[in-house]
């Protein structure tokens, strides 16, 4: 059996196509384009959509594919009727009105409710829904499902509409991860009539007949991106484990870290997993603020910049991205004036420290797993095991984990095997002055108001 996996990013969506065995077999790759319309932001899904269906139709001529399954970034909801969208898909990067703003604020469930703290542009996607429910109530009136990303795109490729539990619970607003319910929005907004029944990520939810082939493949429901990381690692029984998922956004998932010790002003919030299981996690626009810093480089790193950026003492402090532990901080770089390999270097230095402040923020004692494109050559990896010699780290045997943890749900829901590569053992780094680069660099973050004890202490 083969499954081909639509994962929509952000920046980049991709079709894997996997085989039982685990192995990716062939992969596309396309950017989303978003386009504006009537005073949003908002996906041109026509172009997208057109992609996907050759990608997958080309997927089962070529390698007898006989299913489809999508993995997808959160923070977007579509409003669909029985065949088409009421509105265009809103692009979440982007803030509503003051005036609406204000009065959104007002109808927002407490944190602790919903584990989901009051985010900027639409990161919480309930305040997307209410902002446009406001200024396009036939959208809403004439909608009969309200889907998550990943769930519009199953039934867009053929499945029926569905609900799933770990989009909802990915700091919308429409969530209560204790009570394992809608939160009290959805009823107060007499929205969960046009919420539809839930399916567990990776359920067939339809079928369709592609590429020629006369056999229908298997739809299956959507998953969160991350999420679905979480899963991948958490079935092959590696143990207590903290998931680092890198791409657009670096979030850090530690299912171990209490509840109580989330802080909703470091956008640390409940995420929820794939059977609704609550999980503490951190987060930042990592990839969004290497692009950045590094001046959009491309290619691998060459170590002895690292050694380079770290002896000159470049630094890049936080933020420069919306969201993340320091929101409200304006980034800067200091130092002095980088290379292009420097600036770099410079910029994987940033996230490996970010990376070790979620760690500690979220209460990460137990074995790390590195996963995504940020991870590229094991570099990143690495610099965070020299930076915690007390925890155990692990790196995924391939970049994509989304996409493999994708893959797993569908092949687990027809009863099929999937034998997925165990993650590597990381090799710490050994770069002179790390451990006080990460002092003084914690020192001016302090300064911005976002000290933390570090807790694993460098070599």
């Amino acid at each position: 059996m083969k499954v081909a996996v639509l994962d929509f990013g952000k920046t980049n969506s991709k079709l894997f196509v996997f085989g039982q065995d685990g192995r990716i077999l062939d992969e596309r790759r396309t950017q989303p384009q978003w386009t504006r319309q009537n005073g949003f932001s908002v996906l041109d899904e026509a172009a997208l959509h057109d992609w996907a269906l050759d990608a997958v139709a080309n997927a089962v001529e070529d390698h007898g594919v006989e299913g489809v399954m999508v993995s997808g970034h959160g923070c977007t909801f579509a409003l669909v009727n029985e065949t088409a969208l009421t509105h265009p898909i809103l692009d979440y990067e982007q803030e509503p009105p003051p005036e609406i703003a204000a009065r959104i604020d007002r109808l927002i469930p407490d944190f602790a409710e919903t584990f989901s703290p009051r985010l900027p542009l639409g990161f919480n996607y309930g305040c997307h829904m209410l902002w446009l429910q406001e200024v396009d109530p036939d959208a809403f009136a004439a909608a009969t499902s309200i889907l998550g990303y990943p769930q519009y795109w199953s039934w867009r490729l053929g499945g029926r509409p569905v609900s799933e539990v770990s989009y909802l619970g990915c700091h919308s607003h429409l969530w209560a991860p204790r009570a394992r319910d809608f939160s009290s929005l959805v009823d107060a907004q007499d929205w969960r009539g046009q919420m539809p029944a839930f399916a567990r990520a990776g359920a067939v939810v339809g079928e369709r007949q592609l590429g020629g082939v006369a056999r229908p493949i298997a739809i299956h429901n959507g998953v969160h991106d991350s999420n679905a990381a979480l899963h991948a690692y958490r079935r092959q029984a590696l143990g207590p484990l903290t998931v680092v998922s890198t791409g657009t956004w670096v979030i850090v998932l530690n299912p171990d870290c209490p509840l109580e010790a989330l802080d909703r002003g470091r956008d640390m919030l409940v995420n929820v997993d794939v059977d609704g299981g609550p999980v503490p996690t951190i987060r930042f626009m990592g990839g969004r603020e290497f692009a950045d810093i590094s001046g959009g480089w491309q290619g691998a790193i060459a170590p002895g910049s690292i050694q380079q950026a770290i002896d000159a003492g470049f630094m890049a402090l936080p933020s420069f991205a919306p969201g993340g532990p320091m929101s409200g901080h304006r980034g800067e770089i200091i130092g002095g004036t980088p290379s292009a390999g420097e600036r770099a270097a410079m910029a994987l230095l940033y996230v490996a420290l970010m990376v070790d402040l979620c760690l500690d923020l979220i209460h990460s004692q137990n074995t790390v797993i590195v996963d995504g494109g940020l991870n590229a050559g094991g570099l990143l990896a690495g610099l965070l095991a020299e930076l915690r010699p007390a925890q155990a780290f692990l790196q995924g045997a391939t970049l994509e984990g989304s996409a493999t943890g994708a893959a797993a749900l569908a092949f687990e829901c027809v009863g099929r095997e999937f034998a997925a590569e165990a993650p590597e053992p990381v090799r710490a780094t050994r770069f002179t002055g790390l451990a006080g680069y990460r002092d003084a660099w914690r020192d001016r973050v302090a300064g911005q108001g976002g000290g933390v004890k570090a807790a694993g202490g460098a070599r």
